[in-house]
């Protein structure tokens, strides 16, 4: 079952997003999905280096009461899928563009699972700059990626075009925010909804799914 993920990596959402899809396939066992992860700039207009996390909050929540509310909705949402997500750990909010590079070049070599999964973990749960060279090597290594190839691709420009382009993509198709799932090109679920949602659009698109031709006995 083809399923494509637009997300940013620095969206805490996408991440419970990921959790609450594993948690509905392993309620289909049978399902053999083929996930693709799409790139979405929340912060499209991010200084290259990133900023203070304590200014982009002010800046983006008008406040730290405002951000304080809506960081409770998140934790409570990360610890109901066993996350345990670490803000305070975070000291700069990045520019996700080169983290996006990075899962593309994965996506290549057959490793984005494990690749998204380690942006995560190193973002939300240890603080990582994700923007920066040194912590996307870092993330590559533990990848088991070749961090001399990464180094010379993330230093170049190559896909940079590329992945700008996907972004405006999903919003010429109307993605608005992050996670948004689609199943089978056909069925768009947003937002980190609950397992049960996901197993509708699995058994909606399977029994929508062509049946295979019985075999023919001679």
């Amino acid at each position: 079952m083809k399923i494509d993920i637009i997300s940013d990596t620095v969206c805490p959402w996408c991440f419970i997003g990921k959790r609450r899809l594993e948690r509905a396939l392993a309620m289909r066992p049978k399902i053999v999905p083929e996930i693709n992860w799409h790139p979405f700039q929340l912060n499209p207009e991010m200084p290259k280096e990133g900023i203070e996390r304590e200014l982009y909050l002010s800046l983006k929540f008008g406040g730290s009461d405002r951000a304080t509310e809506i960081y409770r909705a998140i934790g409570e949402a990360s610890t109901s899928e066993d996350l345990d997500f670490n803000f305070k750990a975070i000291k700069r909010m990045p520019n996700s563009l080169n983290s996006h590079r990075l899962l593309h070049f994965s996506k290549i070599k057959g490793t984005q699972d494990v690749v998204i999964e380690n942006l995560f973990r190193s973002y939300f749960l240890y603080g990582t700059d994700i923007g920066s060279l040194d912590g996307l090597l870092e993330i590559a290594e533990n990848s088991g990626l070749d961090t001399n190839q990464i180094r010379y691709y993330l230093e170049s420009d190559k896909d940079l075009d590329l992945v700008r382009g996907q972004d405006i993509q999903s919003r010429k198709m109307g993605v608005s925010g992050v996670p948004c799932f689609i199943v089978e090109n056909e069925y768009a679920i947003s937002g980190a909804q609950e397992p049960e949602v996901f197993l509708q659009v699995f058994d909606a698109a399977q029994q929508l799914a062509p049946e295979e031709n019985p075999k023919t006995s001679t």
